[in-house]
């Protein structure tokens, strides 16, 4: 049965499979049979599995991989090594090998390697050991299949039987019930004031247990029944912790636009349409208003957007909207959480999903509408196996679905842009702001002016101090953008010049002091962390220095020059607790902060009505990254900053700090001028053949040291042919030649003819078999380092 999951033997162990059709070719000479089907009806529905196999198939993945993208947490089961001493071992326990600690963990009953390995234990120690005592026959391993509980949650609801409610009457009519303890008759006059079934941990809260009401089930008074719980995320109030403004009538544009768009709805088949507004034109309100439509002719709706942080906030919205028909589906949530919403999915009890990247498997079927919100943030590409587009991904399974996909954006990608131009993609327009609310009075301050007045220590110019001082005098916020966490991007020796690099990657340590009890210096890469030292680690001078800032430093700054005013920080570093993100945006939102410094999580998607400013810190910070979508970032995060300001009855400005105010980027998003923009930027990609103008496929190859990553690399390229319109560049290091330890080399595949570039690749790849788990390929790429 397609989509169902059985139980295979795979070498040693026992694994799950996806059942996606029958084998084709001819049959290989040693089949083995599935030990066990799990599901009884497909687990994941056939348009799932399709979309699946056609992601591992156009991002060269494997179908395992993309299967186990579109499933929820729980969905697999795997056997379990376990080991035990023979009686050779057991024999070695008497003898010298008596104070071997693994063993003598093995002989005290300790079967799993997670038993096996102590708090001070190494992992990789403690496998490497017991691979050498299976080799002498002293231990043994078997894999056996863990109890199969699945992932739901159940827990005891209780109720009176008749019996019981004849009793609590006599207790109300104040009748002695001998026999019956206080906590006994407590529990039944809980029960009786209720409408319906207590759970357990309700009654635990008023001082009932589970022993107390199994007592009074044995006397007939009291059913109890063990159910499944369902896990809600909606449950603590995170998600709808969001101020939600009274529903307003469409403005003009919002009515064309809408109209536009219910159009391509109602023939229920495959469109996909690019909504361009600009910040703060109201698009949220007609996704929620195109979903209503779409639900009302018996559809269902997926809405995506690129952050776990705006889901909180856009799902508040359709709650608001819809009730509990509402969804949400992404990784920041608990896996129990995921799973019992992806199974309310899967049941059909749900009309509208939101969710990340990943919610675009989500089980929901006749899908109707599908909504892809901020539909140019590089968070929609997955950075690990299978590494697809959740936008372009999207748009695959809309056209398979015969429904309408929303692309939107007040940025839009230029690959977006370029379908709407050409007529792949309709294009709707929102030019104005709800209720004519003028766009943010932009001020470019040229920061060398600055410095040269100041100091090269400035962070903070004169005309944004002032303004966020003005700000607080009149109670309103203010948010600052700096695309860089921690407190400072370098540590470097006055004496010697040496720099505390990574000794991973090719990188600087980055210095962060809050929350922790000393400064530590961190690699973003792989969390190689030491404590920032007194002296130099070469020549031991005491002069060391620390350079450059990040969004910790900013914070540190505002809090020095303006010590009453209530600041909060946005970054990778604050979402380490789980919602606390949610905590600091639900608290801006209300007013309980003054000043907001983040990194490009603030940039976009939310809806602040008491900011009247915007500071962006350093804004061509991004301009020096080797990669040809620089200037495309560097303009959508400041025209998306930039839209942050002045979108309640105040005006808005905002001040763009830059050593590089001619540059077109930074030039036009201060005009949020992007049809300027994206002439200038397609000029830039048709003489450079980039994106879109041809597709691109970049391909790492990593090794024990350059030369053989590049000889690899090499030997890759060769193997490509040039004849079907495939250009082959490099090989050559990689801009980050080195991480986690693995040096890197990079080549790129360039051409118009998608199917032919993947075919060609993939045929080089099959010719050098010992290379696979070397290798990354990245179809279609958002980042090139």
């Amino acid at each position: 049965m397609r989509g169902a999951r059985v139980l295979v033997p795979l070498g040693r162990r026992t694994v799950t499979g996806i059942v996606v059709g029958p084998a084709e070719g001819p049959e290989p000479e040693s089949v083995r049979d599935a030990f066990e089907v799990l599901d009884a009806t497909p687990f994941l529905p056939d348009e799932v599995v399709d979309l699946a196999l056609w992601v591992a198939d156009y991002y060269l993945a494997s179908p395992g991989d993309a299967l186990a993208s579109a499933a929820p947490p729980f969905a697999w089961v795997e056997s379990e090594p376990h080991y035990e001493l023979t009686d050779d071992g057991r024999r070695l326990l008497d003898g010298p090998a008596a104070g071997d600690p693994l063993l003598r963990a093995l002989d005290r009953g300790r079967r799993t390697l997670r038993g096996l390995i102590g708090k001070a234990a190494n992992r990789k120690t403690v496998e490497t050991s017991l691979r050498g005592f299976e080799r002498k026959g002293l231990v043994q391993r078997t894999h056996v299949l863990p109890a199969r509980t699945g992932g739901f949650r159940t827990g005891w609801l209780a109720s009176l039987t008749p019996a019981g409610i004849s009793a609590a009457e006599a207790l109300t009519g104040g009748q002695p019930l001998p026999g019956l303890g206080d906590r006994q008759q407590a529990s039944l006059t809980m029960l009786a004031a209720s409408a319906v079934p207590l759970t357990l941990a309700s009654l635990r809260e008023r001082g009932s247990d589970l022993g107390t009401l199994r007592r009074l089930a044995t006397r007939g008074l009291v059913h109890l029944e063990e159910q499944r719980l369902h896990r809600d995320p909606f449950a603590a109030g995170a998600a709808l912790d969001v101020p939600l403004e009274a529903v307003r009538e469409l403005t003009a544009d919002q009515q064309s636009a809408f109209a536009a768009l219910v159009a391509l709805a109602d023939e229920q088949r495959f469109h996909a349409a690019l909504l361009h507004g600009v910040t703060g034109s109201g698009k949220t309100e007609l996704y929620v208003r195109l979903a209503r439509h779409t639900i009302s002719l018996g559809r269902r709706v997926l809405v995506l957007v690129p952050e776990i942080a705006l889901t909180p906030q856009m799902a508040a919205q359709f709650r608001a909207a819809f009730g509990d028909r509402v969804a949400i589906q992404h990784s920041g949530m608990a896996d129990g959480e995921r799973h019992d919403q992806w199974h309310r999915i899967r049941a059909g009890d749900v009309d509208l999903v939101v969710g990340t990247r990943s919610a675009v498997f989500t089980p929901l079927e006749t899908v109707g509408l599908i909504v892809v919100d901020e539909e140019h943030d590089t968070s929609y590409k997955q950075d690990e196996a299978p590494r697809y587009h959740g936008r372009d991904v999207a748009v695959v399974r809309a056209k398979e679905a015969r429904s309408l996909v929303v692309l939107g954006s007040a940025t839009p990608a230029l690959e977006s842009y370029a379908n709407a131009e050409s007529g792949r993609y309709a294009k709707v327009v929102l030019a104005r702001r709800v209720l004519d609310r003028p766009l943010a009075d932009v001020t470019i301050v040229d920061m060398r002016d600055e410095y040269a007045e100041l100091g090269p220590e400035v962070i903070l110019s004169r005309s944004l101090a002032g303004q966020i001082n003005e700000r607080l005098a009149r109670k309103e916020q203010s948010l600052l953008l700096l695309n860089r966490r921690g407190y400072a991007t370098a540590v470097f020796c006055r004496q010697c010049g040496h720099i505390l690099d990574c000794p991973n990657c090719s990188v600087s340590l980055t210095v962060h002091r809050r929350g922790t009890a000393s400064a530590r210096a961190v690699c973003h890469y792989c969390n190689h962390s030491v404590r920032v030292p007194a002296t130099c680690e070469k020549c031991a001078a005491p002069y060391l220095e620390q350079s450059g800032f990040g969004t910790e430093r900013v914070e540190a700054e505002v809090e020095r020059l303006f010590p009453t005013a209530r600041v909060g920080r946005v970054d990778r570093d604050t979402m380490r607790k789980r919602g606390e993100v949610g905590r600091i945006l639900g608290r801006f939102g209300r007013g309980e902060l003054d000043v907001l410094v983040g990194t490009q999580m603030i940039a976009k998607g939310h809806d602040f009505a008491g900011v009247t400013l915007v500071g962006v810190v350093s804004a061509d910070m991004g301009l020096g990254l080797a990669d040809f979508r620089a200037a495309e970032r560097t303009f959508q995060l400041l025209t998306q900053v930039a839209g942050r300001a002045g979108r309640g009855e105040r005006p808005g400005a905002a001040i763009i700090q830059t050593i590089n105010p001619g540059h077109y980027s930074i030039r036009l998003a201060c005009r949020q001028d992007y049809a300027g923009f994206y002439e200038e930027e397609r000029r830039y990609r048709q003489a450079m053949h980039y994106p879109p103008v041809v597709a691109l496929v970049n391909v790492v190859i990593r090794g024990e040291s350059l030369a053989d990553a590049m000889g690899a690399a090499a030997d890759l390229a060769s193997r490509i042919p040039r004849s079907a319109g495939i250009g082959v560049l490099g090989p050559a290091p990689a801009p980050l030649a080195r991480l986690r330890g693995e040096y890197r080399a990079q080549v790129f595949l360039k051409s118009r003819h998608r199917r032919a570039m993947r075919d060609a690749l993939q045929s080089a790849l099959a010719s050098l078999p010992d290379l696979a788990r070397r290798v990354t390929v990245d179809v279609d790429p958002v980042g090139m380092l």
